[in-house]
């Protein structure tokens, strides 16, 4: 009899279209293929966006959300959840009742507040939601630091002041077992990513700041975060590989359109062929 090939891990993502191909689902698909996984895709919403920056989002309906989940968790066996941007409440209620089913199985929660232009894509609502429902049931969340104070300070009419510390403490408080805060939005010399666990700080990565700004990115890395543990990585480990990844993407970004640049998440494809070429 011929061999069966090895089934790859397969890393479901719930997280909202993007027709540019920059963020979102796209991203997430890009990534988790990159990073040798299958992906599952669940549609939380339907955006109108480009390089430049979201125009418009249509949520989808909350039962859809669930059963398209539902239907591919019944017949196949899901290694990792990532969940990007929601879209409702509803939605939010829909996943956590949906991972509420398979406590075994990580999730890597991306917290998407505002695209990077600064468009809201997140209400006090929602991130209300978050706290309560699914942040509690979250392995690994990966907010930049403009997200964690937000996150962190909901009840605190927004106290900018709070250390990056101490929102990591809040957040775990919260239920969450660990907390990458990455550090693309602060002014320091070189982009500092720190890894808390329960007992504080588990790793801290310093990368060197690259000109321009991307669209992406944080989908990019949630992504590879997942992709490294459906891999048999610890969160450790998992995170300082899916950073490396996600620098290098970033290094070799493209600029396709009049806005953001666009990681390139299959630059090791792209290498291969010129060193085949040379």
């Amino acid at each position: 009899m011929p061999n069966t090939p090895e089934t790859p891990p397969i890393v479901l993502a719930f997280s909202a279209t993007d027709p540019s191909g920059g963020a979102g689902l796209q991203a997430d698909i890009l990534t988790l293929s990159s990073m040798g996984c299958h992906p599952l895709s669940v549609v939380t919403a339907i955006t109108v966006q480009d390089t430049l920056g979201v125009e418009d989002v249509m949520p989808m309906e909350a039962e859809w959300v669930a059963d398209q989940a539902r239907c591919v968790l019944e017949d196949m066996p899901v290694a990792v959840f990532k969940v990007g941007m929601i879209g409702s409440v509803e939605n939010i209620a829909a996943i956590a009742e949906v991972v509420a089913d398979y406590p075994d199985i990580p999730l890597i929660l991306d917290p998407v507040l505002a695209s990077g232009r600064g468009d809201e894509l997140a209400n006090d609502d929602m991130l209300t939601a978050l706290q309560e429902m699914l942040i509690p049931q979250t392995t690994l969340l990966t907010p930049n630091s403009l997200e964690a104070r937000r996150i962190a300070a909901l009840d605190d009419d927004g106290d900018d002041e709070i250390s990056l510390a101490e929102c990591a403490k809040r957040i775990i408080d919260m239920g969450c077992e660990y907390v990458l805060i990455t550090g693309t939005h602060e002014n320091t010399p070189q982009v500092v990513n720190t890894l808390y666990g329960e007992h504080g700080v588990l790793r801290s990565d310093s990368w060197q700041r690259l000109p321009g700004s991307y669209h992406g990115s944080g989908c990019t890395l949630a992504s590879a975060i997942a992709a490294a543990i459906a891999h048999g990585l610890e969160i450790p480990e998992a995170v300082k590989d899916a950073q490396e990844f996600t620098w290098q993407a970033l290094k070799t970004g493209f600029r396709p359109g009049m806005g953001q640049h666009i990681p390139d998440r299959l630059f090791w494809a792209r290498s291969e062929e010129e060193n085949g070429d040379a």
